[in-house]
């Protein structure tokens, strides 16, 4: 029992990985109802940013800083240029967009900074913490505390305050929030906003783990089964997602694996998803789509 309890609250922490990347969609869909694509490439280049600033010599705290102005600048150039000229267009034009949108982005990244794997310490070290019987990971208890604090914090955001309202108005009805003068555009930048901010910590976690490199904006794909289990529109779903697939991933690859040769991690998630598509298609957080005719 202790060898299946470790396992699984390996695959809890780590779950919780998946989860700093799935919300950064979870604010953009909420907002928009938009998949935003480049949320990887958004996570890829606060990463290498970062990274490119300290290797520099610019001190932790420094380009930590510099890093958040960036992608703060970066989400008012994207509501700028790309995402208020295609106001009111369907949402496949939009998500077209981002798709786009992720390659330039990357793109970008690749000329300003390079192509090569950075590595990235950020004085964590990966080494085993014993509570009681059980040995985790301290890398992956540091990585579930800063989920904890940033799921907090967004909370408190958009539950509290005027902003939170605003956005939550915009994702129920935006033709509604208009009329009563909602600036949607303003909503956008804070949302894109924070979703660099997001995928700022997430892409630090990340790249702290398995370096700074292109293939970094492939954990999107991971992402895919947290929002499907969790539901798109729900931050705390995202959480909740993220630590059923890291639980289903850990205790699966253990106790499934060496029956079928190993090797099920990389998509036992998505059978996952699948299961859930079928049983509970928006989600078990997720907002059931009502038409009326």
């Amino acid at each position: 029992m202790t060898f299946f309890f470790e396992t699984l609250l390996g695959g809890l922490l780590a779950g919780t990985m998946y989860s700093l990347v799935a919300i950064g969609f979870v604010l953009i869909y909420k907002a928009s109802g938009v998949f935003n694509f480049a949320q990887g490439s958004m996570l890829l280049f606060a990463a290498l940013t970062f990274v490119s600033l300290n290797d520099q010599g610019v001190p932790f705290a420094l380009a930590l800083l510099l890093t958040v102005m960036v992608m703060i600048v970066g989400a008012l150039l994207i509501e700028r240029l790309v995402l208020r000229p295609l106001v009111n267009r369907s949402q496949i034009t939009l998500f077209m967009a981002t798709l786009g949108l992720s390659f330039i982005i990357e793109g970008l990244a690749q000329g300003l900074m390079g192509s090569q794997v950075r590595a990235l310490d950020l004085g964590i070290d990966d080494v085993p913490l014993f509570l009681g019987p059980l040995m985790l990971s301290q890398f992956d208890l540091i990585a579930a505390a800063a989920a904890v604090v940033l799921v907090t914090v967004l909370a408190q955001l958009f539950n509290k305050t005027r902003i939170g309202v605003s956005l939550r108005a915009v994702a129920d009805d935006t033709t509604a929030a208009l009329s009563i003068g909602i600036n949607l555009n303003r909503i956008w930048q804070i949302v894109w906003a924070v979703a660099g901010i997001v995928g700022l910590v997430a892409g630090l976690l990340w790249g702290a783990r398995q370096g700074v490199q292109f293939s970094l904006s492939l954990v999107v794909l991971k992402a895919l089964p947290v929002l499907i289990i969790g539901g798109f529109t729900s931050i705390g779903g995202a959480i909740v997602g993220g630590l059923i697939v890291g639980a289903a991933e850990n205790l699966a690859e253990v106790y499934i694996g060496p029956l079928i040769g190993g090797g099920i991690t990389p998509w036992f998630a998505y059978v996952l998803a699948l299961a859930f598509l079928y049983i509970r298609p928006a989600g078990l957080f997720g907002e059931r789509a009502i038409e009326r005719v």
